[in-house]
């Protein structure tokens, strides 16, 4: 078996998936070559991720943020927005990245851009679906780093973006 910073029941994100939970870490057989591999639980997705050990970081798996990580993400949140003016197409390309990235800072960016309050302008359909993902993202490692459900860590974050 190969070393692995990551134990079974640690939280982790996967950039692409969010946070999910490590079941641990088995061998398997692929083409002849012996792999291990980290098994990772997500929740929320149904679905369970197998991450070559050697792969893992190049992969960009991280353990959860730390709480001043996670706080960095939440005084960004209550920044001023900066929407460019450029074509919806090109932005939604940007946020999809920033979300992607895994980084909580870079999704709070994306909340943060996305949130409208009430007396602002509708929203079209992809930026509601976009800021709803950055959301449910920021969210699950909010609740996963304080220990509290998913629904207190989205109500934690809107209630911030409405104070801001």
């Amino acid at each position: 078996m190969a070393k692995t910073d990551y134990e079974e029941g640690d939280y982790v994100v996967y950039p692409t998936h969010g946070v999910g939970r490590v079941l641990g870490v088995e061998s398997q057989e692929i083409s002849g070559i012996t792999l291990d591999l980290i098994v990772i639980k997500f929740e929320k997705d149904r679905m369970t991720l197998r991450v070559p050990v050697n792969k893992a970081q190049d992969s960009g798996l991280r353990k959860l943020s730390s709480r001043k990580m996670m706080d960095t993400a939440l005084t960004t949140l209550q920044g001023r927005s900066r929407v460019k003016r450029t074509m919806w197409s090109r932005r939604a390309q940007e946020y999809e990245a920033k979300i992607n990235s895994g980084d909580p800072v870079s999704i709070a960016e994306v909340v943060r851009d996305l949130h409208r309050s009430a007396d602002q302008p509708d929203q079209s359909y992809s930026e509601r679906q976009m800021y709803q993902a950055a959301l449910d993202r920021l969210a699950r490692e909010l609740a996963a780093v304080e220990k509290i459900d998913e629904i207190a860590a989205a109500q934690k974050l809107e209630q911030l973006l409405t104070a801001a």
